[in-house]
């Protein structure tokens, strides 16, 4: 079965993922992964610390020449604006006086964010240990992460794409730059949709059997599970509500496939053998340049929140994010669907699967 462990700090030295579970023999490209770290880091109204840090991964374990041995794979993402964050961000009590980034406590706590639930949770004073792990620049290695589900699951035919729907208002790209540059010049942020799509998904993977092997709940919580979403929809999803059932479920056809596809490709928690299609709405960034109020927890008395460097909107960053989320989803469920210590095995129980229910590899 694939895990996942991830740890790191927005601002500490490095951001890690520990994967268990992958076969031995699965190839990886260094390119492909350093090419969605990129395009994390891609999109109009991102911050500048997207320009100083080049995001490249690095493999501690679990690799050998290019190819997974079957062991745990050990990801790390360096962070290189710890350079300007060492004294505030030190593992260890560091040597001599304070200084730099990160050497005044945070009292401030940003409405939107974790700062004060994870301040009043973890019974810390200085609410940059909350917000440190809380932040969405942790996302970088679970896309990394994102990217050997891929891999994985291009053995099999799958393949996962993330794309841009709606920022702030707007619904054309024509429109997403300027709806960027007005917020921006009102010192605000914007939120948005994203869509993924897995084309070649085979029916069968998850399970009706219970909550939490139903692929659905699995997809759901993956895509909530990203900083700043605050929802999420399968296929038509609550446009649903509002129609028919004889409008609404999509009609199987000879060859049992579907004319339509409202269920995103997912039917009572399994995979119907349609495009995997899933949406996370992103509410708008919470660290604003004109600052929200707040209360300072040293003093209890009013104030305006923590200014810190933010991007104006990340909803193309979050695409790839949710690219990375839905990919590692699917291929966790098809790990425990067709197995396998090595790769051959778990490319021959697909390829036996599909022939004992006679579902063709095109439609």
């Amino acid at each position: 079965m694939l895990e996942l462990v991830t740890a790191g700090e927005s601002h500490g030295p490095a951001l890690v993922a520990i994967v268990t579970g992958l076969p031995a023999g699965l190839r990886l490209d260094c390119d492909a992964i350093d090419r969605d770290l990129r395009r994390r880091q891609e999109g109009y109204g991102r911050s500048p610390r997207q320009k100083l840090e080049k995001d490249q991964i690095e493999v501690l374990a679990g690799l050998r020449h290019g190819l997974t041995l079957g062991s745990p794979l050990a990801l790390v993402i360096r962070n290189r604006d710890y350079a300007n964050w060492a004294w505030g961000m030190s593992p260890w009590l560091p040597d001599g006086e304070p200084m730099g980034k990160g050497s005044e406590p945070v009292t401030l706590p940003r409405p939107g964010h974790a700062d004060l639930a994870g301040a009043l949770k973890f019974g810390h004073d200085d609410v940059r240990n909350a917000l440190e792990s809380a932040s969405a620049r942790q996302t970088a290695v679970h896309v990394a992460a994102g990217a050997v589900a891929k891999a994985l699951l291009d053995e099999i035919g799958v393949f996962v794409a993330g794309i841009v729907v709606q920022i702030g208002s707007a619904t054309r790209e024509e429109g997403w730059r300027q709806a960027t540059d007005e917020a921006r010049a009102e010192r605000d942020t914007l939120g948005g949709v994203v869509e993924v799509c897995a084309d070649g998904v085979p029916p069968g993977l998850g399970s009706y059997t219970g909550k939490g092997d139903r692929l659905d709940t699995r997809l759901a919580a993956a895509l909530m599970g990203i900083q700043a979403v605050k929802g999420v929809e399968i296929g038509d999803g609550f446009a649903l509500a509002g129609k028919r059932g004889s409008d609404v479920h999509d009609e199987i056809e000879p060859g049992l496939r579907r004319a339509t596809n409202r269920a995103g490709g997912i039917e009572g928690g399994i995979t119907n053998g349609e495009p995997v299609v899933v949406r996370a709405a992103m509410k708008p960034l919470p660290t604003l340049m004109r600052p929200l109020r707040s209360i300072d927890l040293a003093s209890g008395e009013p104030g305006e929140a923590l200014v810190e460097r933010s991007d104006v909107q990340a909803v193309e960053a979050l695409a790839v994010v949710a690219e990375a989320a839905v990919a590692w989803e699917l291929a966790r469920a098809a790990k425990e669907k067709f197995g396998g210590d090595a790769l051959v095995d778990f490319v021959a129980a697909h390829a036996g699967y599909l022939e004992r229910i006679g579902w063709p590899r095109e439609r």
